[in-house]
C-alpha cells in the first residue's frame, strides 16, 4: 500500500511539473521571455507560488525546461513498429525511410519549432553556449548524431559532421525567426511579398562592377520559399558528407 502511494505521488508530481512547463511555453509564446514571471504563471495556473517553486527552483530552470520540452517534441521521430497496429488504431506518420530522410525530418522539426516559438532561437543559443551539459544540447546532438552514424560516417568524424549539421540547422532557423519577427513588424499594407520585391529591386540597382553576383541572383529573392531553401541547404550538407566519404574511401584504397 505504501509503495502504491509513493508511485501515485510521483505520477502526480510529474504531471504537475509537466503542466507548469506547458503553461510556461504558452506564456513565452504570447508574452515573450520578459512576460514569463512566476506571478503570471501562478495566475495562469490558478495556484500559489509555493506550488511552482516546489517543482521549479527559478526562472532559468523554467526556461531550460520549456526549451527542452519544445525541442523534445520537435525532434521526435517515430521508430518502426515491432508489429502492425490494430485496424482501429489511428494511423501514425511513416518513419523516415533512410538516415538522410531522418536528418531532414529532425532538421525541419527544429526549423518549424523555432518559427512557431519566437523565443526559442535565443534560448537554444543560450543553452548550447552556457549549459551544454544540460538536456537540450545532448538531445539535439543525439537526434542528429544517431542518423549521422547510420550514414556510415567514420567514428572519428561523428562530432565534426554532427556539429556542422546542428550549426547549420540552428543558424538558419534562428535567421528565419529574425526574418519572421521583422515581417510581423512591417508597416500596415506591406507584406512579405512586397518586402522581398523591394529587396530584389534594390539589389538589381546595385553597381554591376562592384556587385555582379548579387545583381545576378536578385530576381531569385522574389517569392522564394524559406522552408524549401532550408531543406536545400540540408541536402547540400548531406551531399558534402557523401562526397567526402567517397573521397576518403578512394584514398584509403589507393
Amino acid at each position: 500500500m505504501a509503495t502504491r502511494t509513493r508511485r501515485s505521488q510521483r505520477r502526480t508530481e510529474a504531471l504537475s511539473r509537466e503542466r507548469i512547463v506547458e503553461a510556461a511555453v504558452e506564456l513565452l509564446d504570447t508574452a515573450g521571455e520578459s512576460g514569463l514571471t512566476f506571478r503570471a504563471l501562478t495566475e495562469r495556473l490558478a495556484t500559489g507560488p509555493g506550488a511552482i517553486y516546489w517543482h521549479v527552483a527559478n526562472k532559468d530552470e523554467l526556461l531550460a525546461a520549456a526549451t527542452d520540452a519544445v525541442v523534445a517534441a520537435a525532434v521526435a521521430v517515430r521508430a518502426p513498429a515491432a508489429e502492425a497496429l490494430p485496424s482501429s488504431a489511428p494511423e501514425e506518420p511513416e518513419p523516415p525511410a533512410s538516415p538522410q530522410d531522418g536528418i531532414r525530418t529532425v532538421a525541419l522539426g527544429l526549423f518549424d519549432a523555432v518559427d512557431r516559438h519566437p523565443w526559442l532561437a535565443t534560448q537554444l543559443a543560450t543553452q548550447l553556449a552556457r549549459s551544454p551539459w544540460g538536456t537540450v544540447t545532448p538531445r539535439i546532438f543525439e537526434s542528429v548524431g544517431q542518423r549521422v552514424r547510420a550514414l556510415d560516417v567514420p567514428e572519428s568524424s561523428w562530432f565534426t559532421v554532427t556539429s556542422a549539421l546542428v550549426h547549420y540547422v540552428l543558424g538558419a532557423a534562428g535567421q528565419n525567426a529574425v526574418n519572421s519577427a521583422s515581417a510581423r513588424a512591417l508597416p500596415p499594407g506591406v507584406d512579405r511579398t512586397r518586402f522581398l520585391d523591394t529587396v530584389s529591386t534594390a539589389w538589381e540597382e546595385l553597381d554591376p562592377d562592384e556587385y555582379p553576383f548579387t545583381r545576378a541572383v536578385a530576381d531569385q529573392v522574389r517569392g522564394h520559399d524559406d522552408r524549401e531553401q532550408f531543406l536545400a541547404g540540408i541536402d547540400l550538407v548531406l551531399a558534402g558528407i557523401t562526397a567526402t566519404q567517397h573521397r576518403e574511401s578512394r584514398t584509403a584504397q589507393e
